[in-house]
């Protein structure tokens, strides 16, 4: 029941960080100019996104801008977990790959040269494995700086690579059939795909321009150009549940449950039961890996 200005002036006093405060400030200086709330915020892209600002801009137009506010909260949330348990699950094989790596080249170029010396004073032939092994060491030994400098060289040059969208939807395509992490990439994003779309469309904002900021969000690009084609077909007066189903990432559960809630009116809801279904696979995948 309190006025806009005085909410925004309490959340910008009680922030704490200085650069979010910032934000709020002008935020509420626009408002208290005469501009809507949402186009306040969309002066702001890097904090508030399309999502946010279209979710506050129909919240605003249909007068239910504090349900909305409530939906983006419980949407934040949970994307949040989502986020948070697909990172839960590479940190762990990501610190194994580093830390073997590292314990690797230390054995390699520290301490199997030791055992090189004392098999040399024996003058012993060593086992064909034995002898692959100090093979490898003399070969890190002698080259570390090449080996260090073509690493750098492929990171650098892996970084332009993935700027080229040919390169990036054939690595994004190939991610999906990484065996176990593409399974959960996959759910991972069906997740998120129904979430976002979900909360936008029970929120009152209009379907192709939901679909348009859900496509840009999608964080993968074979799955960002098949929902821009779903769009595409979508304006042409076809149904969503037929395109969406060439999209590799989303099941034919999915699908028909789409298909239901086209023809029953009640598209959110099943996005969203789809959404929590998705959630909870995600964390079962997660917590087998961990």
């Amino acid at each position: 029941g309190l006025p806009m200005l005085q909410c925004l002036d309490i959340l910008s006093s009680q922030a704490s960080n200085p650069a979010f405060r910032k934000v709020l400030t002008d935020v509420k200086n626009s408002v208290e100019g005469g501009q809507s709330l949402a186009d306040s915020l969309k002066k702001h892209p890097k904090v508030f996104d399309k999502l946010f600002t279209n979710m506050i801009s129909a919240g605003e137009t249909g007068g239910v801008l504090d349900t909305i506010l409530n939906r983006l909260a419980t949407y934040i949330e949970k994307n949040a977990k989502l986020v948070k348990q697909f990172k839960g699950a590479m940190v762990y094989p990501s610190a194994i790959v580093v830390v073997s790596t590292i314990i690797t080249l230390i054995l390699l170029i520290y301490v199997i040269p030791m055992f090189e010396s004392m098999f040399a004073e024996m003058g012993a032939t060593l086992p064909a494995l034995t002898q692959a092994v100090v093979d490898v060491s003399v070969l890190v030994r002698t080259n570390v700086g090449m080996i260090f400098g073509v690493g750098a060289a492929l990171g650098i040059s892996s970084f332009f690579v993935l700027k080229n969208p040919k390169t990036k939807i054939f690595i994004d395509r190939a991610i999906l059939y990484i065996p176990i992490f593409g399974d959960v990439i996959k759910k991972v994003s069906i997740a998120k795909f129904s979430r976002t779309f979900g909360t936008m469309l029970a929120s009152g904002v209009p379907i192709l321009e939901a679909l348009d900021i859900v496509a840009g969000t999608a964080g993968n690009q074979v799955v960002e150009d098949g929902l821009r084609k779903v769009r595409e077909k979508l304006s042409e007066g076809k149904t969503m549940a037929q395109p969406l189903g060439e999209i590799p990432v989303f099941p034919p559960m999915v699908v028909q449950m789409i298909s239901i809630g086209e023809a029953t009116g009640s598209m959110d809801t099943m996005l969203n039961k789809i959404a929590d279904f998705y959630d909870d696979e995600v964390d079962n995948v997660v917590t087998s890996l961990m």
